[in-house]
């Protein structure tokens, strides 16, 4: 059965962004062509206004962040901090945090869409009950598909010597984990986030003694470890905490810290590892985040779109278009016969993605200017209202289609693994269930335009 109130929502949403108007972007402007994945970076933070509340932004660059939601998740109880993301080989994504100050609890939450969460259960690690304090959790997958939880933890509560521990996921789901396991570094140690390049395993992480960042590196993850950065050897200064990394489509590094008493957040970056340059401060979001962890996830791949006005054909029922109708998207039957205002609301300006210029916006000519983008999954039209999300959702990368050659599919931008695609005749986004229907209804023909 149709969710009628959705349906009305989606559609309000789409008059008034009709309503509202926009400039049209004519076909003069070239737009830029796709040279490969477009990458698209997930923060989850808590903020110096809240330890209770955790938002997301995202970036097309690892440099440049918008708020996608604030107040994304709040737990049944206790805090979140440190919130760490991942993206499971289920789909879902998940976070780990810090769920009080004291305590021998770490939080896990989940998300099918990275903004909407659900509280899935407190995971008790064993050190000494309520008067110890266990913090900053972090999930490192390692090369074999093993699922970590690296968290530091003290016995003696905040003022206490953190040490850093791990647990391993003993059920696919992420239900079940392991007892508690050092991992060979000693204590004084907070805030270990690791990651693997090769044979080596990589861990940057606090000093809590001197208030720098160290790294060290290892041929396991129980170690031995060795130190070989230590005091000021990166040149950061002391008063950091919370390293996260994220590796870059070039294959470099970048690394992200907290200078928790200046109430400033930076970055470095290295191709090794081991050399880093200078920390730059982050655009905008210093001194309002604070410990946060990113997920790049690639999306779209080489596959260009040619660009212009276009209309779109069904793979698997060729005598229908995409359109806009009633402010909504749908596939109809189309023809060169078709009345012009049928044929016109089948043609779309296919130019440079709103949100990252190697993917692509799709504009209505008539009306000019709207564009067609995704709102609770339905497909609409509408007007940029300018923010981040406005241009997320109206984003689509492409890919070779997912039915076969001489196709193009389109991959929602903000959601990774969702795909334009028609279901009784309306268009929406859904998740790619690698089923023969959905890679059919998935996959288009850039046709010259109807209209």
């Amino acid at each position: 059965m149709r969710n009628v109130s959705l349906h009305r929502r989606v559609l309000a949403a789409a008059l008034s962004g009709l309503a509202a108007g926009t400039a049209w972007v004519g076909l003069g402007e070239n737009p830029a062509g796709a040279a490969g994945p477009a990458p698209h970076y997930l923060m989850t933070a808590f903020t110096n206004s809240s330890e209770s509340n955790m938002y997301v932004y995202d970036s097309p660059n690892a440099t440049d962040y918008s708020l996608i939601r604030a107040n994304a998740y709040t737990p049944p109880s206790g805090l979140i901090r440190d919130p760490s993301i991942m993206r499971h080989t289920d789909g879902y994504y998940y976070i780990v945090y810090t769920t009080n100050w004291t305590g021998n609890t770490i939080g896990f939450a989940r998300s099918t869409d990275h903004v909407n969460w659900t509280f899935l259960r407190n995971v008790t690690v064993g050190l000494n009950g309520s008067t110890g304090s266990t913090w900053a959790p972090e999930w490192f997958k390692d090369t074999d598909g093993s699922v970590h939880v690296i968290f530091s933890a003290s016995t003696a509560g905040t003022a206490g010597q953190f040490q850093p521990y791990r647990i391993t996921a003993t059920s696919g789901d992420l239900s079940t984990w392991s007892a508690r396991a050092a991992i060979g570094i000693p204590a004084n140690h907070i805030d270990t986030f690791v990651v693997r390049s090769g044979g080596t395993y990589h861990a940057f992480l606090k000093n809590e003694t001197t208030k720098y960042i160290e790294h060290a590196t290892a041929a396991s993850l129980t170690g031995p470890w060795t130190f070989t950065g230590t005091g000021n050897w990166a040149g950061w200064g002391s008063g950091l905490e919370g390293p996260a990394l994220v590796q870059l489509p070039s294959g470099a590094w970048r690394l992200y810290f907290d200078q928790y008493g200046a109430g400033h957040y930076y970055y470095a970056d290295s191709t090794d590892l081991n050399t880093w340059s200078a920390k730059t401060e982050l655009p905008g979001l210093s001194g309002t985040v604070r410990h946060f962890t990113v997920l790049r996830e690639n999306v779209g791949d080489s596959t260009a779109v040619p660009t212009g006005n276009r209309s779109l054909r069904s793979a698997n029922f060729p005598d229908r278009y995409v359109r806009h109708r009633d402010g909504l998207g749908y596939l109809d039957p189309l023809s060169a016969a078709s009345g012009a205002a049928d044929r016109q609301a089948a043609t779309f300006t296919i130019g440079a993605g709103l949100a990252n210029g190697s993917c692509y916006s799709l504009q209505s000519i008539n009306p000019a200017g709207r564009y067609l983008r995704h709102y609770d999954n339905r497909l609409v039209l509408a007007a940029n209202d300018g923010t981040a999300n406005f241009r997320n959702d109206a984003t689509f990368c492409g890919r070779a289609g997912l039915s076969g050659t001489g196709t193009t599919s389109f991959e929602s931008y903000n959601y990774p693994g969702f795909y334009l695609r028609h279901y009784n005749y309306e268009l929406r986004i859904d998740r790619n269930d690698g089923g023969a229907t959905l890679r059919a209804d998935a996959s288009f023909t850039v046709t010259a335009p109807l209209g």
